[in-house]
């Protein structure tokens, strides 16, 4: 053991760390990432594509509303509770064995779903889906890490990040492709040609890297305390809409998880091989690298969550064509992420990180702007600005987080990376949804008696206007005039603009408090040989 410490905590050569270099197709670093990125690409499009088959699903399978929300929130809790323990699992048996049972699992799982005839079925097979999902997405940053040398790597998590980008953003085009011509089905099935090939090419391609301390023993008290933790703070963002904020039940189960993250705390600083050794978190940009994904998936995630609705309501476009808006977005992620990994390679990640949230926050301030007569070319210019914000942030906070985590505990960082992101996501979505809504109930009736309707305002009306949709069964109401059908949905739009744009605040603040966090982050050149600390 003391041969190993001294070995850890010898000065690092740069020599020394580089991957050999690799003949052949195994262990090739560049084949590396197209195969990983293969599998990344799956479970990133896998995100936003069924939120296009959700309407069909539910039509097809006569499902509930609730029934649909957690054909999303079954797989989101699952991903989220599973992330980190996954990320263990590939520091203990290896990462490339993990991502290959993560991608044949994911694809069997979509394969599954899509022969479900029953919605109890799918919400089932979509929680394995999060399960397999949680699998693969640490083990991919594991391998990254240990193939590529320290000068390449940013560059590496660059494509990787421009991969997760224009799956996350393209998925809406697709999808609504393959439900309008093909079938809600189609969504799934096309996830198994996808992963054959990715697991073909891992078995092939990638190669299993050991370090010499990673861990022997595994934590199962630490597994159980923290994705219980996990459980009990994602559950009730997710329920928090329904049972409102000051509710017993939402109260109930934060006050839960903040014991549970206690327990775990305090079990990890006792055990001798902790799940999620603390000493990690003694790295300031290490942790500052966690805070700015939160952050940032908070503004990104939850904002985004009511362009979609903005543009199929408001502006009443098409699934397709609002995921074609959306192209700027995703063009921008595509072009600036392997810059960003250049920029950051060159000058550090700090700078990029910090401008690349200056953007997202100006980009969120713009959408504030946004109204029903808005044009093609005012809403892709802030699209394109919300991506070239992105890009950096997504690159540069993954090299941070990982870059700055011991060899041995590259999966670990991975799935406190994705953790991060979705733990952000589910608060944004919350925090902004219950942002909106308050905003909605706080206006409404007062736009409603301004317009001059002399009836009074319907509840349900108000709902919609959560969502900037005019129901479609409003001009068959007794007593409906073509003038009065518009009247009202102008009330609904506008009374969905004005929450719209409190919450793009709101999520421009959290932006700009992400950038003055991205200050304290810099590049992770020691990692390897901090990895004795970890463990004293």
């Amino acid at each position: 053991m003391t041969s190993q410490t001294t070995v850890e905590k010898a000065p690092r050569d740069p020599q020394d760390s580089a991957p050999a270099p690799v003949k052949g197709l195994r262990g090739h670093p560049w084949l590396t990432l197209f195969s990983v990125a293969i599998g990344v690409m799956m479970v990133a499009l896998d995100g936003t594509i069924v939120a296009i088959a959700n309407p069909a699903i539910q039509k097809d399978l006569g499902a509930s509303l609730a029934d649909v929300q957690w054909i999303t929130n079954g797989y989101l809790l699952a991903l989220a509770v599973a992330l980190i323990t996954a990320g263990k699992l590939g520091d203990r048996f290896g990462h490339r064995q993990t991502f290959i049972i993560g991608i044949a699992g994911f694809a069997a799982a979509s394969a599954a779903i899509g022969l479900s005839d029953s919605i109890v079925l799918v919400i089932a097979f979509r929680v394995l889906q999060g399960l397999f999902g949680a699998l693969l997405m640490p083990a991919a940053l594991g391998l990254l890490r240990a193939t590529f040398p320290a000068e390449k790597l940013n560059m590496a998590i660059g494509i990787w990040g421009m991969v997760i980008g224009a799956s996350t953003a393209g998925g809406p085009i697709l999808g609504g492709v393959l439900v309008e011509h093909v079938s809600w089905q189609s969504v799934f099935f096309i996830n198994v040609p996808v992963g054959i090939l990715a697991v073909v090419l891992g078995l092939v391609i990638l190669k299993d890297h050991r370090a010499e301390n990673a861990p022997k023993s595994f934590d199962i008290l630490g597994i159980l305390l923290l994705s219980g933790a996990m459980f009990s703070l994602i559950w009730p963002l997710i329920k928090a809409g329904e049972w409102g904020w000051g509710s017993a039940g939402t109260l109930g189960w934060l006050a839960g998880s903040v014991v549970l993250f206690g327990l775990f705390a305090f079990w990890e600083s006792k055990v001798d091989e902790p799940l999620v050794p603390l000493a990690m978190f003694r790295s300031v940009p290490l942790s500052a690298g966690v805070v700015l994904m939160v952050l940032m998936a908070f503004a990104f995630m939850g904002g985004l969550f009511f362009v979609t609705f903005f543009l199929q309501g408001v502006q009443e476009m098409s699934p397709v064509d609002s995921g074609l808006r959306l192209l700027p977005l995703t063009g921008m992620m595509i072009v600036s992420s392997p810059l960003a990994g250049a920029l950051i390679t060159k000058f550090g990640p700090r700078l990029p990180l910090v401008g690349g949230m200056v953007c997202t926050a100006a980009a969120m301030f713009g959408m504030t702007t946004l109204s029903e007569g808005t044009g093609t070319f005012a809403m892709s210019l802030w699209f394109a600005l919300l991506g070239l914000g992105l890009a950096p942030v997504m690159v540069g906070a993954t090299e941070v987080i990982v870059g700055n985590a011991p060899m041995e505990l590259s999966g670990v960082a991975g799935g406190l990376q994705q953790a991060a992101m979705q733990v952000g996501g589910a608060l944004g979505t919350a925090v902004l949804g219950a942002v909106m809504s308050a905003k909605v109930s706080a206006e409404f009736a007062d736009n409603w008696k301004a317009a001059g309707i002399p009836a009074p305002p319907d509840p349900r009306l108000e709902q919609a206007a959560e969502f900037g949709t005019v129901p479609g069964e409003l001009a068959q109401a007794p007593g409906m005039t073509p003038e009065l059908v518009t009247t009202i949905g102008d009330v609904i739009h506008d009374t969905f603009m004005s929450g719209m744009g409190l919450a793009f605040t709101v999520a421009g603040i959290v932006a700009v408090v992400a950038a003055l966090v991205a200050v304290l982050t810099k590049r992770g050149e020691n990692a390897e040989a901090g990895a004795g600390a970890a463990h004293i």
